[in-house]
C-alpha cells in the first residue's frame, strides 16, 4: 500500500469520530515530529510529513471529510474529483454534489455546466526568526519567485486585441459525456480542459497560460509567540491559476533559531544556572534578563541543591494569539570550586573539622544505609 493509500485517520492517529479540534491537535503533534527541519536528510520523515499534510488537508474540511468517509481515497482520484490527489497543494475537490455529478453525470448531480476553474498551487516559504523576534513579533519583507498574473493579457491568456471563443467540442459546457456500460460518465472536455472556451491566439508573453514567473516582495507580519512549525497563511499569494483562475495561498513556515541562554518548551523558557557552593549554602539572589528588556531577580533559598528548579510565573514566551505569558524555569547546578587559595583551603579544613553530619542529612542518610545494608 502506497503512502497515499494509508488511512488518513491512522496517519494522524485519531479515531474516525474525532472532532475538528482533536484532528488539528493531532496534526500539529505529528507535523512537529516529522518536520523536515527536525529530520534533515531523512527521506522517510519527509514522505511522512507530506502524507500527514495530505491527511489534514482532507479531514479539516467537512465536505472533503464526508466524501473521504464515504468513498475513501477513491473520492479524490481521477474520474471522481478531477484528478488532483488529496495531498496535492491547493487542490479543490468541490462539494459532495460535484463528486456525484462527476461519477454519474448531470442526471444525478444536477448538471453544473462548466468545470470549476483550476485554482493555482499553494506555495511554501521557510522563514527563520530569532527567539527575541518570536517574543516580540516583527514586520518583515520576503522575496519569492511565483507564477503571477500576466500583465500583457491581464491573465486571460489571449493576445491583446483578440478574444476567446466557445469550445466547439463541448459547446461551451466544459464537459463531455461518454457511455460506459450502463452509465453515462461526464468528464472534463479534452479540448478546452473544462473551461468551455478556447484561446485561438495565445498571448506571446505567457504563451496562453495567463501567468508568468515573477519575483514578488511581500510584507509578512510575524505575531508574538510564534514557535517552530507555526504556519502563517497569506491568502491569494500563491501561484496564479491558469487563464485568470484564482490564485493559491502562500504558507509561511516559521523556524525559531536556538538561543544561547534559553531553551524553549512551548510557552516556557528554561535555563540552567551554575551557583557557587557558598551561595547555595547561604542563599542569595541572581538576576536573569527578561526578553522584554527587564530583569528577573530570583531569590536563592539557603541549602538549595543541584537540580532544584525555581519558577518565575509570567516570565516566559507570549501565548500565540492569546493573553499572558508562560513561565521561566531556572534549574540550579551547584558548582564545586576547582581553584582555591591557601587561605580558602584552610578555612574549608576548619569547617570540615566542625562538621557533625547534620549539615548534609542526605549524605549522612546514604552512608547510614550502606552500613546497615552491609553489616557495618
Amino acid at each position: 500500500m502506497s503512502a497515499a493509500e494509508i488511512d488518513f485517520y491512522q496517519l494522524l492517529e485519531v479515531s474516525r469520530d474525532a472532532d475538528g479540534g482533536a484532528i488539528k491537535s493531532a496534526y500539529r503533534k505529528m507535523a512537529m515530529k516529522y518536520h523536515p527541519d527536525r529530520n534533515p536528510g531523512d527521506a522517510q520523515a519527509e514522505a511522512q510529513f507530506k502524507a500527514i499534510n495530505a491527511a489534514y488537508d482532507c479531514l479539516k474540511d467537512p465536505q472533503k471529510r464526508a466524501a473521504y468517509d464515504r468513498f475513501g481515497h477513491q473520492a479524490f482520484t481521477e474520474g471522481m474529483a478531477g484528478g488532483g490527489g488529496a495531498g496535492q497543494a491547493g487542490a479543490d475537490f468541490g462539494d459532495i454534489g460535484d463528486i456525484f455529478e462527476t461519477i454519474f453525470g448531470s442526471a444525478f448531480g444536477g448538471g453544473s455546466g462548466r468545470q470549476q476553474a483550476r485554482r493555482g498551487a499553494d506555495l511554501r516559504y521557510n522563514l527563520d526568526v530569532t527567539l527575541d523576534e518570536a517574543f516580540h513579533g516583527k514586520e518583515t519583507q520576503i522575496e519569492i519567485e511565483v507564477s503571477a498574473e500576466c500583465d500583457t493579457c491581464d491573465g486571460s491568456g489571449a493576445e491583446p486585441g483578440t478574444s476567446e471563443r466557445r469550445c466547439n467540442l463541448c459547446n461551451g459546457l466544459g464537459s463531455v459525456r461518454a457511455k460506459q456500460g450502463f452509465f453515462v460518465v461526464e468528464r472534463a472536455c479534452p479540448t478546452c480542459h473544462g473551461r468551455g472556451v478556447v484561446i485561438e491566439t495565445p498571448c506571446g508573453e505567457c504563451r496562453g497560460e495567463g501567468r508568468v514567473d515573477k519575483v514578488q516582495a511581500l510584507e509578512v507580519t510575524i505575531p508574538p509567540g510564534v514557535d517552530t512549525g507555526t504556519r502563517i497563511r497569506l491568502a491569494g499569494r500563491g501561484e496564479a491559476g491558469p487563464n485568470g483562475s484564482p490564485s493559491g495561498d502562500l504558507y509561511i513556515f516559521v523556524q525559531v533559531r536556538p538561543h544561547n541562554v534559553f531553551e524553549r518548551q512551548g510557552t516556557t523558557l528554561a535555563t540552567r544556572v551554575p551557583l557557587s557552593f557558598t551561595t547555595a549554602a547561604l542563599g542569595g539572589s541572581i538576576d536573569i534578563p527578561d526578553l522584554d528588556g527587564s530583569t528577573n531577580t530570583i531569590e536563592i533559598p539557603a541549602g538549595i541543591q543541584s537540580g532544584k528548579q525555581l519558577r518565575v510565573r509570567g516570565a516566559g514566551m507570549p501565548v500565540l494569539q492569546g493573553r499572558g505569558r508562560g513561565d521561566l524555569v531556572v534549574e540550579v547546578a551547584v558548582e564545586t570550586p576547582t581553584k582555591l587559595s591557601k587561605k580558602q583551603k584552610e578555612l574549608l579544613k576548619e569547617f570540615r573539622e566542625t562538621e557533625t553530619g547534620e549539615e548534609c542529612p542526605e549524605s549522612r542518610g546514604f552512608f547510614d544505609t550502606l552500613k546497615n545494608a552491609f553489616g557495618g
